[in-house]
């Protein structure tokens, strides 16, 4: 047996040393990383007025982080949420009070994201759809797929209040939109533009075209009816047309 178990190690019949007695959990102390206010036992419940969607964020965030806390991360993402459906600006977002509103610790945040641009971006990244997996069969399908991402996450910056919250006022925090730029933006860029490189050495596409400028045609479109119009019509069978317009222009000729 262990010291743990209780055995006494000490001389034969001698009495133990007392049990520590564990104090009654402190209502105002932070959240551990388990969620749970130290002492409890137990972790906290969002109460009802949890704010729908926010459970995706926390999904979202699951899939791409390494192990962590579900209800600690659940309580950051929420007590951001909170913060920007109360009004408070970005600018005005510091980790000390998210901490705060959250009850967790600044080195809880610290431990899950480098500083308070990572975290917005994941939050951002955790509501929009995920990027999507190419099925790799023909450039034209793949164009597809990489366009009826771009319109999803239109359809969802629509219907999100937060989503529209964020970018409105992103670019104006510069740190913030480099840092959803070089995580978000760019990779979905490169992605592109190795599909349109993969279609000129499958005879897909003309080799003497300038790929970004093409790239910026397929794309082009989709941007044009999420940030200039965000209500013209996004219809399921958008993706295909677009591509099928921009293909017919840039396949080699006979």
């Amino acid at each position: 047996m262990s010291l743990a178990d209780g055995e006494n190690h000490g001389a034969p019949g001698a009495p133990g040393p007392a049990p520590a007695r564990r104090r009654p959990a402190d209502p105002a102390a932070p959240a551990t990383d388990d969620g749970a206010t130290p002492g409890s036992g137990a972790p906290t419940v969002p109460g009802p007025g949890a704010v729908p969607g926010r459970e995706a964020c926390a999904e979202g965030a699951a899939r791409r982080g390494r192990p962590r806390s579900e209800a600690a991360e659940r309580a950051i993402f929420d007590a951001v949420i909170g913060l920007m459906e109360a009004g408070v600006p970005l600018g005005d977002i510091s980790i000390e009070r998210i901490a705060r509103t959250a009850g967790v610790g600044k080195a809880t945040i610290y431990r899950r994201w480098s500083g308070k641009e990572d975290l917005l971006v994941e939050l951002i990244r955790s509501v929009e759809p995920p990027d999507p997996e190419l099925p790799g069969t023909s450039v034209r399908d793949d164009l597809v797929m990489l366009l009826e991402f771009m319109r999803r996450r239109g359809l969802a910056k629509r219907s999100s209040a937060l989503l529209r919250n964020m970018f409105a006022q992103m670019q104006a925090h510069p740190r913030l939109w480099d840092q959803y730029r070089r995580t978000a933006i760019e990779p979905r860029r490169r992605l592109g533009l190795q599909l349109l490189e993969r279609g000129v050495a499958s005879g897909e596409v003309r080799a003497d075209l300038d790929l970004e400028l093409v790239h910026d045609l397929f794309v082009g479109p989709l941007l044009l009816r999420t940030v200039l119009q965000p209500d013209a019509d996004l219809a399921p069978d958008f993706p295909a047309r677009v591509a099928d317009t921009v293909l017919d222009g840039v396949r080699p000729r006979n």
